[in-house]
C-alpha cells in the first residue's frame, strides 16, 4: 500500500503530453475523477485544466493511469498501434421505498435494486482511437406510490399542463423488469494534437457544478453526437482556452403519462406529443486568462427541437453560432416560429491551490432577452444558477485532511413570471419531450422547478475517504405554485431531507465507494403531511486489469 501511495502522488506531479490519445475517464467516474479534482485543489495535479469541460482525457490531459489503469491492461501494442482492456465496472443499489438519486448515467429512477455493469476495450491506430465501453442496466423496477389519483381534478390540470404535456420524464419506467443494452462511454475518434473529431455516445459534463450543472450532466444516458473537443488546454497568447461543439439526438422514453383519459370542464388533458428524434445542438468555451492563473471563465449554450423541424440552413444546424437576442422583430425568425428552445449558461471557476479551496458558479438562463436593453431590464428572466464551494483543512496528521464543500442550486421561475409567460427548465411547450433523452433530463438531475442545498464533510487521506453529507431538495415549486397558489395552499411542498454516508478506498487492482442514504421526504407527492421514508444503499466496483 505504501508503494501504491507513493506511486500515486509522484504520478500527480508529472503531465504526460502524449498526442494521438483521446481514451477518456468517463464523466462521473466513482472514486478517480474526484480524486483528481480534488489533488488539483491540493497543487498536486496541473491547474490548467479546467474540470469543466468532460469527459477528460488520459494522458493529454491529466496523468490518472496508474488509477485507472495498470501496465497489465495493454493487450497488444506494436509502434503506434496499441489496444488496451478497459477496466470493469459494476455499480448496484437499492432503494427501499422510492427512486433517490441522480448522476447515474444510463441507470434509472427506481426502487428496489438496480445494477449497471460495463467493460470494453479501447483501441489506438495512428491518429485514430476506438473506444468501446457498452453498459448494461438491471432494475428490479419494484412498484412505488407514484402521483395519487386523489389529488383534485385542478391539480391534475396543473400537473399535465405544466408537466406532462411539457417534458418526458417518467416517474416510473413501466411495470417489472427493466433491463437494457447502451452504448455507453463508446467512440471513434480523429486526434491531431489537441483536437479530436469524432462520433460518440459517452456522458458529457459541462460547467464547474459538483452536485449539479445546468446545461450537460451525467444524469441520463448518454447520446449519439458529433462531437468536435480540445484533448487539453489550448495554449494562446491571452491564455488556454477548453472547449466542445457537439450536434446529436435525444430520444423519447415511448412511456406514456399516467391517467391519459383524465379530463377537466370536458376536455381531454392528455396532448399526445409529437413523434421523432429531437436535434441538440450544443457548445462550451471556457478561458483561463494568462494574467489570473486558477480563474477560470465560460459559457455553454445549447439548442433542440424535433428533427422534424430543422431547416437546412446553417443557422438550422448550428444554431449556437447565432444571435444571442431575439431583436430582429422579424416574426418569421423568431425562436417560436423555428419551434425550438434554447438554453445559454455563464460560469467561472477560482483555484486556489495555497488554500487548498475552490469556488465556483454558473448562472444561466432558458429564454433569450429580446435585446440588449430587455437584459439590463430584467436579467434573472428565465434564470437558474449554481454556486459552491470546496476547502480542505490540515488534520496534524501526515497526509489527512479534511474538506468542506457546499452547492446551491436554484431551477425555480423567478419572479418574472408575474409579467410575462416562461417555461420552467427543460420543459417547453413546443418542443414537448423538453431537454431529455430516453425519459431523463440531460441538465440538473433535480429537474424542473427543482431547489437542492448540500453540504458536505469527508476525511481524506491518500487514496481513502470517508464523508457525510447533508442535503435538501425542494420538488418542483414550478408545478406547485401552479397548482396551489389559487387555494392559497402554503403547506404541501414536496421537501427531502437527507443524510448519508460514504466510503472510497483501494485493495489492489480494484477501487470501491460505497454509500449509504436516509431520505425522508415531506409531503411526498405533494400530499399533506404523507411523509416518507427511504433508504439507499450503493456500490460502486472498478477493476483495473
Amino acid at each position: 500500500m505504501k508503494n501504491t501511495r507513493r506511486s500515486f502522488f509522484a504520478s500527480l506531479l508529472i503531465f504526460f503530453s502524449i498526442a494521438g490519445v483521446a481514451q477518456t475517464l468517463p464523466a462521473g467516474t466513482p472514486f478517480l475523477e474526484e480524486s483528481w479534482r480534488r489533488a488539483q485543489v491540493e497543487g498536486k495535479a496541473d491547474s490548467n485544466v479546467s474540470f469543466t469541460v468532460r469527459p477528460l482525457t488520459a494522458g493529454a490531459t491529466l496523468p490518472y493511469d496508474s488509477l485507472y489503469q495498470t501496465p497489465t491492461s495493454v493487450f497488444f501494442q506494436r509502434g503506434k498501434t496499441l489496444v488496451r482492456l478497459l477496466p470493469l465496472s459494476l455499480t448496484q443499489q437499492f432503494n427501499s421505498h422510492h427512486p433517490y438519486g441522480w448522476n447515474d448515467g444510463s441507470m434509472i429512477p427506481a426502487a428496489g435494486y438496480q445494477a449497471q455493469f460495463s467493460v470494453g476495450l479501447f483501441a489506438r491506430f495512428g491518429p485514430f482511437s476506438v473506444q468501446l465501453r457498452p453498459e448494461f442496466v438491471y432494475a428490479q423496477n419494484a412498484s412505488f406510490a407514484t402521483f395519487p389519483s386523489q389529488h383534485n381534478d385542478s391539480i391534475w390540470r396543473s400537473y399535465y399542463y405544466t408537466v406532462l404535456n411539457k417534458i418526458d420524464a417518467p416517474e416510473r419506467f413501466g411495470n417489472g423488469t427493466y433491463t437494457k443494452l447502451f452504448a455507453g462511454q463508446s467512440s471513434i475518434r480523429l486526434n491531431v494534437k489537441k483536437l479530436s473529431l469524432g462520433l460518440s455516445t459517452e456522458n458529457l459534463w459541462w460547467g464547474p457544478g459538483i452536485r449539479n450543472s445546468l446545461l450537460m450532466t451525467n444524469n441520463a444516458p448518454g447520446f449519439p453526437h458529433v462531437t468536435v473537443n480540445t484533448t487539453a488546454p489550448l495554449l494562446s497568447p491571452i491564455g488556454s482556452f477548453e472547449g466542445q461543439l457537439i450536434s446529436g439526438f435525444l430520444k423519447s422514453s415511448g412511456i406514456l403519462p399516467p391517467d391519459t383519459s383524465r379530463t377537466f370542464n370536458g376536455q381531454k388533458l392528455y396532448t399526445e406529443k409529437p413523434q421523432g428524434d429531437r436535434y441538440a445542438n450544443g457548445m462550451i468555451l471556457t478561458w483561463q486568462p494568462k494574467w489570473t492563473k486558477g480563474l477560470f471563465l465560460g459559457f455553454s449554450r445549447m439548442f433542440y427541437l424535433y428533427r422534424a423541424d430543422v431547416q437546412h440552413s446553417f443557422n438550422g444546424y448550428l444554431p449556437v453560432i447565432g444571435h444571442l437576442f431575439k431583436g430582429s422583430g422579424n416574426v418569421a425568425e423568431t425562436e417560436d416560429a423555428r419551434k425550438r428552445d434554447q438554453i445559454i449558461s455563464f460560469f467561472f471557476r477560482l483555484l486556489l491551490p495555497k488554500e487548498f479551496a475552490e469556488v465556483y458558479g454558473e448562472f444561466g438562463r432558458n429564454d433569450h432577452s429580446e435585446d440588449s436593453r430587455d437584459l439590463a431590464m430584467e436579467p434573472e428572466h428565465s434564470r437558474a444558477y449554481v454556486i459552491g464551494f470546496r476547502k480542505l483543512f490540515a488534520t496534524g496528521k501526515k497526509g489527512a485532511k479534511l474538506e468542506l464543500m457546499a452547492e446551491q442550486t436554484n431551477l425555480q421561475i423567478p419572479s418574472t413570471i408575474m409579467l410575462r409567460a416562461q417555461e420552467s427548465w427543460y420543459a417547453h411547450y413546443q418542443v414537448r419531450d423538453g431537454y431529455t433523452n430516453l425519459g431523463q433530463v440531460v441538465g440538473a438531475g433535480i429537474g424542473p422547478g427543482g431547489n437542492s442545498q448540500t453540504i458536505g464533510l469527508s476525511w481524506v487521506k491518500d487514496l481513502n475517504k470517508t464523508g457525510l453529507l447533508l442535503e435538501r431538495i425542494i420538488h418542483n415549486n414550478d408545478f406547485y405554485y401552479d397548482a396551489f397558489v389559487p387555494t392559497r395552499n402554503n403547506l404541501q411542498h414536496w421537501v427531502d431531507l437527507s443524510i448519508g454516508a460514504s466510503k472510497s478506498w483501494q485493495k489492489k487492482n480494484f477501487l470501491y465507494k460505497a454509500g449509504l442514504t436516509w431520505t425522508r421526504s415531506l409531503n411526498y407527492e405533494w400530499q399533506y403531511r404523507e411523509d416518507r421514508s427511504n433508504l439507499q444503499a450503493r456500490l460502486s466496483v472498478l477493476y483495473r486489469f
